[in-house]
């Protein structure tokens, strides 16, 4: 990535960053110095908090990843607002959990296209800008349910697979433009997406995983802040699993 030639800093484009990893990532971001731009469905206190003391290094809109059609405009206010975007963290995702043979197509729908589509949607919308500019990177986040099966989340898996494969793609077709694609894979960590888990089923992930615990979303936070720094300048087409060793 290229510096600007204005001297501002770098910009960020960050899905689902209200809470979350997305959260953490934003906060991240903005104390190295980034101008972030962060996209989700609802405000709330952490947006409010983190727009009147980032001022104008700071950028909120309300997308609905559902309806992926008005994500080209959304990119296009990111670079309206502060000239280009150097990086993109499509981080926002939704899990459902359903047996494959009752889950009602409406739900199949909302989960390829708020998982995968609108991933690449965005993907495109922000190459676009970054070829402007010299180049960028983008950070897809993934599941390690697209590595290994699990019951009741077939379509979740499936989506978060196309992420990876999107990543692999990517990288190839957007290395001459100087743009790095990655994606991360985590595993089980504390998050909203956990907090359904129960406490037998807790007990057997730790035991199972070689670290012996659940991540944090920190952790995971710290390989995407690595993958968008200058630190990996020379890596593209990766997905890099953040699973305590789960899945080895």
């Amino acid at each position: 990535m290229t510096a600007p030639a204005d001297g501002a800093a770098k910009v960020a484009v960050v899905t689902g960053g209200s809470r979350g990893l997305g959260r953490i990532i934003v906060e991240r971001l903005l104390g190295q110095g980034w101008r972030v731009a962060t996209f989700s469905r609802s405000r709330g206190a952490f947006i409010e908090e983190t727009a009147a003391a980032a001022g104008d290094a700071f950028l909120w809109q309300a997308v609905d990843l559902n309806e992926p059609q008005t994500l080209p405009e959304a990119v296009g206010a990111v670079v309206r607002r502060f000239g280009r975007i150097d990086l993109l963290v499509n981080n926002a995702g939704v899990l459902h959990q359903d047996l494959f043979l009752t889950i009602p197509m409406k739900t199949i729908d909302t989960l390829v296209t708020t998982n995968l589509t609108s991933p690449i949607v965005l993907a495109q919308a922000c190459a676009r800008a970054m070829t402007r500019t010299g180049g960028g990177a983008v950070v897809n986040v993934s599941s390690i349910n697209a590595i290994r099966g699990h019951r009741g989340v077939a379509v979740y898996s499936a989506a978060k697979a196309g992420v990876d494969a999107l990543t692999r793609s990517l990288a190839r077709e957007l290395g001459a433009v100087n743009i790095r694609v990655n994606s991360v894979v985590p595993g089980f960590f504390d998050s909203e997406m956990t907090t359904r888990v129960t406490d037998a089923n807790r007990e057997r992930i730790r035991r199972r995983t070689p670290l012996g615990r659940l991540g944090s979303a920190d952790e995971v936070a710290d390989t995407v802040l690595y993958l968008a720094s200058p630190a990996s300048s020379f890596i593209t087409g990766q997905s890099i699993v953040v699973d305590g060793g789960i899945t080895c």
